[in-house]
């Protein structure tokens, strides 16, 4: 039976299966601190097979991925190994998706590796705890997180910010590679810094670390047409590591990967001072945006692909119980990783068993094979990290935005160049200090349309989007499509004054239709009430529709309401238009 019948979308056992936020569940106690209770109270037999398989498949994928993401982030290779083991026995508990898989990740390795060295000053051990003691940082802002059910933090986010982003760590990763695929030492500083280090040493390149590099590359590249979501990336390394033993490659002046211990290391809190805390909470605080936006975008991909609900803050408690738990064994901050989410998903994955079996054959590898991985060369490892950072850059995404719209351009590109011009941290800050303007900016120029009747109906919609929508004689009719709040209602109250003052003759009806409005604060009401002031000044009337009832009852209250010529639940925008017209007619 192959693995295509487990990876199917919507078999009938996905049907079967328990949602982690179905709603019989949701009542029971401890269910929204360990959710896998309720799914393995249903677990089924059958499912077993699918998840082992999965949980295997995800093993293979998981070690050269944390021997490759401990060297970006400039720690031992070891390091990924205990983030991944230690962060995959707990993840799995609290996690709502069921194919996420918890893991080191590119973009927060390099992100870790690139900010830490000043703080350490020099000491390899102290730069070790220090990362160690972000992870636990970061769980406790995910829990944190998860208590104030602020999940909805990742939507502040934009898309276009992380497609630069990702397109700025991809580039800066190369730019650290790429010297050790070609076997001499690189610089650091940020990516102008670094390229311009490689671009003046290609004369130090040594041949048998580019031979062994490039085939590796190519083996990957191969890999990856022909033999799509297979551990091709192990057998790349097992391949280099038996090239290495056999060949003493060291004489030709190629690195090896040097001893990795064998076994676990001590468990506990890192040795840090108290006043570090303070100094890794920006670090900490990037590394959480960072892999809250990931895990969550992955948990809403699968749950819409597999047809089960997704709950962005139960991830929250995942990320927050992963973290803690890959800082007290010696790794560093871990999140969900797209490549090996979607391997532990094409590999047959039924629950999230299958992240916990694989961590158990990571424990094993630590246990037992760890000290196989000393002859692993190093630009074997420095293929396997630019290999996986070709997913990060997207090109394809870039035109798209380009073509689809110039201003996320601008925003996608200016996070691309905070990174390679700022460094990684102020390029997350960057990123997120963007998205917010960027809401910010949006929700304070709401749109304010412009009404006309459409042919043949009392009903009134956006004269810019329909042309022939009918105008009518004398009154202009306005609908702000936002709530009005103290910064954006200056903006709806100068365009209305605006078109009025535009208009070539004086209109003598204002109508303002505020069924889009779900709020109006207390600045906004006023705001409303000075405008009608402005508005009958110039001998025009001025008429308020259509408002709900929490607006009703705040224009009421301050006492504006008679302003805007009395408001009540039944007079509509027709209802105002026919008023008028039966008036002047009269």
């Amino acid at each position: 039976m192959g693995n295509e019948k487990f990876a199917s979308e919507k078999t009938a056992a996905d049907l079967q299966q328990p949602t982690v936020e179905s709603r019989a569940s949701t009542d029971r106690p401890g269910y929204n601190i360990l959710p896998a209770r309720t799914w393995l109270r249903a677990y089924q037999s059958t499912w077993l097979r699918a998840d082992l398989i999965a949980g295997v498949t995800l093993a293979a994928y998981l070690m050269p991925a944390g021997l490759a993401d401990a060297s970006l982030a400039n720690l031992p290779s070891e390091a990924g190994l205990y983030a991944c083991l230690f962060s995959g026995l707990v993840f799995w508990l609290f996690c709502s998706s069921r194919h996420t898989a918890i893991t080191v990740t590119s973009a927060i390795s390099v992100l870790v590796g690139a900010s830490l060295g000043d703080l350490a000053g020099g000491d390899a051990s102290r730069f070790w705890a220090l990362a160690s003691c972000t992870a636990i940082i970061v769980g406790v802002l995910a829990f944190i997180a998860w208590l104030a059910r602020a999940g909805v933090i990742v939507n502040f986010i934009s898309e276009s910010v992380l497609i630069g982003f990702k397109c700025g760590i991809a580039l800066f990763i190369a730019s650290t590679q790429l010297p050790k695929l070609f076997g001499f030492k690189g610089s650091h500083g940020d990516f102008w810094e670094r390229s311009g280090h490689f671009f003046s040493h290609l004369g130090d390149t040594n041949s048998a670390s580019l031979l062994l590099g490039v085939s590796a590359l190519i083996l990957l590249l191969l890999g990856k047409r022909f033999l799509k979501n297979k551990p091709v990336a192990l057998f790349v390394v097992i391949a280099g590591i038996l090239v290495a033993s056999i060949i003493d490659v060291g004489s030709l002046g190629v690195k090896v990967l040097g001893e990795v211990p064998q076994g676990l290391p001590p468990f506990g809190l890192p040795a840090v001072h108290l006043s570090d805390l303070n100094d890794l909470l920006p670090l900490a605080l990037g590394c959480f945006l960072l892999g809250t936006v990931e895990t969550a975008a992955l948990g809403r991909m699968f749950a819409v692909k597999h047809g089960y609900r997704f709950d962005p803050n139960q991830e929250l408690l995942g990320i927050a119980g992963a973290n803690v738990m890959a800082g007290l064994g010696h790794g560093f901050p871990v999140s969900g990783g797209m490549s090996q989410s979607l391997v532990n998903e094409s590999g047959g994955a039924r629950t999230p068993l299958s992240g916990f079996i694989a961590s158990l054959i990571m424990l094993l590898i630590v246990l037992f094979l760890s000290a196989a991985l000393r002859n692993l060369p190093q630009p074997v490892l420095a293929a396997i990290v630019l290999m996986a950072v070709t997913g990060l850059f997207k090109l394809s995404a870039l035109k798209h935005v380009w073509r689809a719209d110039r201003a996320e351009f601008v925003v996608a590109m200016a996070a691309l160049l905070g990174v390679l011009g700022s460094g990684l941290l102020r390029g997350v800050m960057i990123g997120a200090v963007i998205s917010l303007v960027q809401l910010l900016r949006t929700a304070s120029r709401p749109h304010v349309a412009f009404l006309g009747r459409i042919p043949g109906s009392r009903r009134f919609s956006d004269r810019q989007r329909h042309p022939d929508n009918e105008l009518i004689p004398g009154v202009l009719i306005f609908r702000p499509e936002s709530g009005l709040v103290y910064f954006n209602v200056d903006h709806v109250c100068r365009t209305i004054l605006d078109r009025v003052n535009a208009e070539p003759k004086m209109p003598r009806l204002i109508v303002l239709d505020l069924s889009a409005a779900p709020r109006v604060d207390l600045q906004s009401a006023h705001s409303l009430g000075d405008l009608s002031k402005d508005v009958t000044a110039k001998g025009i009337g001025f008429q308020a529709v259509e408002a709900r009832s929490s607006v009703r009852d705040r224009l009421r209250t301050e006492g504006v309401d008679s302003k805007m010529g009395g408001i009540n639940r039944f007079k509509s925008v027709a209802d105002a238009v026919e008023d008028f017209q039966n008036t002047t007619i009269l």
